[in-house]
Order: structure tokens, then C-alpha cells, then sequence
């Protein structure tokens, strides 16, 4: 039994340090995209065009991963497309996990007609399909970064509320609580003191899951040209332009798709690693 659990914390550890150091190497590199970039991001030369990757026959010095169909340098494009890519996550989700966790605490603390409000209101809000929610709101207020963080925000704090809502109800049945009750204790006190420290893991999990989801979402919109000009450095738009040109320049399509895969992969593990560490029932 010992030696599960030293076998469990050790995978426990790797999973943290693998997913929070890309994270962490991700956001030096977004901080200091306009420093260490090799090129322009928006510098055009239809004489490099699809050059390809710095192993490949014909490439040339200085486009490390090559160049797309307008001889723009794929890895300069992709360091800048992480700042858009982490303004959006951290943006959006930390507002999402504010609005939706707030009044999943009211409504799984309180519970009567606050919760009966909240409720049906998560659920006829749920009924819309996101995605294509996210599209029509983009579409009716415009493009830009401010409005795919208004989208995102306005159709993910469902998540939030319903998920902290079931975790503080099943708090606000504990044997602590009743005893902060009968001490006397107020109740907007005993769900701050008592039930939030014991939510807040679940609330962390979520929150760096959030900020995936919403990579993905600005992905998509940029994808479709929903998001910012059409000629920004983004991850999206670089995959929808490697999808025109896939056979002909297969990196522009790949190494941004690797670079989403792995920030969504890394948020995703971080979060549950520190559930899993910092929760004070599983521990």
C-alpha cells in the first residue's frame, strides 16, 4: 500500500513538472515573442515561400521550421500566436471562473430560490449549442480579441456554476459546517471560511481546464476568421492556411496543431495534478 502511493505521488510530481514547465516555458515565450522571434511574423517574401523546415532539402538558414505560402516564417508566427493564444486563456477563463463559481456558491450554499433561479437559468442557457453560440455572438458584436473574450466568457460560465454548485452542496452538509452553525456563525461567513477553501481545488481544476477550452474556441474562431485580421499570427489561422496547402507544405499545418495539442494537453493535466495534490479530502 506504501509503495502505491509513493508510486502514485511520483507520477503525481512528473505530471506537474512536465505540464506546468511547457506552461511556464509558454509563457516566457509569449512575454518575449517581440525579442526572441527570428523574424517578423508579418514580413511577406514570395521568393521563400513553403520553404521547408531547417532538416529538410532546400531550406535556408534562419526559417527554422520553414515558411508558409506567403513566405512568412512559421516559428516567428507561432511564438507571437502564443500571446494571443495565453491573453485570451487567462482573460476569459479567470472572468468565466469568477461569474460562474460565484453563483454556483450561492446557489449550492443558499439553495431555495436562489438556487431555483440559478438553475433553470444554467439550463436554458446550456440548451444553446456553444460553439456555434460563440460564432453568432462574434458575428452580431464584431471581430476581435475583446469580443471572442465577451463570447467565451458568455457561454462557458455555465460550467463553472453548475460543477461548484454540486461541490458546495455536498460541503454544506459536512459535519463542519453544522458546527460553525451552531457556534453561532454567520452563514455568508461559513460559505467563505468554510466551504470555499475545500471547493477552491475543484475550482483550480476547472479554471486551468477553462483556459484550454477557451485556446480551442479562439482557435476556432481564427480558424473560420472570426477572430483577429485575417493576417495576425494565430493559431488557427495558421492551421486553416496549412489546410489549403497540406501536401504541398505539410509544417504550417502540423507544428502550430502540435504547439495546441500540447498547451491544451499541459492545462488540462495541470490542473487536475493539483487537484489531486492540494485537495484536502483526497489527501
Amino acid at each position: 500500500m506504501r509503495e502505491h502511493r509513493k508510486k502514485t505521488k511520483q507520477r503525481l510530481g512528473i505530471r506537474l513538472w512536465l505540464s506546468g514547465g511547457w506552461l511556464l516555458v509558454l509563457i516566457a515565450i509569449a512575454l518575449l515573442a517581440p525579442w526572441i522571434s527570428p523574424k517578423n511574423p508579418l514580413e511577406q517574401d514570395l521568393f521563400a515561400a513553403r520553404l521547408p523546415p531547417f532538416w529538410m532539402a532546400g531550406a535556408e538558414p534562419g526559417f527554422w521550421l520553414g515558411t508558409d505560402s506567403l513566405g512568412r516564417d512559421v516559428l516567428s508566427r507561432i511564438l507571437e500566436g502564443s500571446r494571443i493564444a495565453l491573453l485570451v486563456a487567462f482573460i476569459a477563463g479567470t472572468a468565466t471562473c469568477l461569474i460562474g463559481a460565484t453563483l454556483g456558491m450561492i446557489a449550492g450554499f443558499y439553495r431555495g430560490w436562489a438556487d431555483r433561479i440559478i438553475s433553470r437559468f444554467v439550463d436554458i442557457w446550456m440548451a444553446f449549442p456553444p460553439v456555434l453560440f460563440a460564432i453568432l455572438l462574434v458575428a452580431v458584436i464584431g471581430t476581435g480579441l475583446t469580443s471572442i473574450i465577451i463570447a467565451i466568457v458568455v457561454i462557458d460560465w455555465t460550467r463553472f456554476c453548475r460543477v461548484v454548485r454540486a461541490e458546495a452542496m455536498t460541503q454544506g452538509q459536512m459535519d463542519y459546517v453544522a458546527s460553525a452553525q451552531v457556534a453561532g456563525q454567520k452563514r455568508f461567513g461559513i460559505m467563505i471560511a468554510e466551504i470555499l477553501p475545500n471547493v477552491i481545488p475543484t475550482i483550480v481544476a476547472l479554471l486551468t481546464l477553462e483556459m484550454g477550452i477557451a485556446i480551442i474556441v479562439e482557435t476556432i474562431l481564427s480558424f473560420v476568421n472570426l477572430s483577429i485580421s485575417s493576417d495576425a499570427p494565430t493559431w488557427g489561422g495558421m492551421i486553416a492556411e496549412g489546410r489549403t496547402s497540406i501536401y504541398q507544405a505539410w509544417w504550417v499545418l502540423i507544428f502550430p496543431l502540435i504547439v495546441l495539442f500540447l498547451t491544451v494537453l499541459s492545462f488540462s493535466q495541470f490542473g487536475e495534478g493539483l487537484k489531486d495534490r492540494y485537495d484536502p479530502v483526497l489527501r
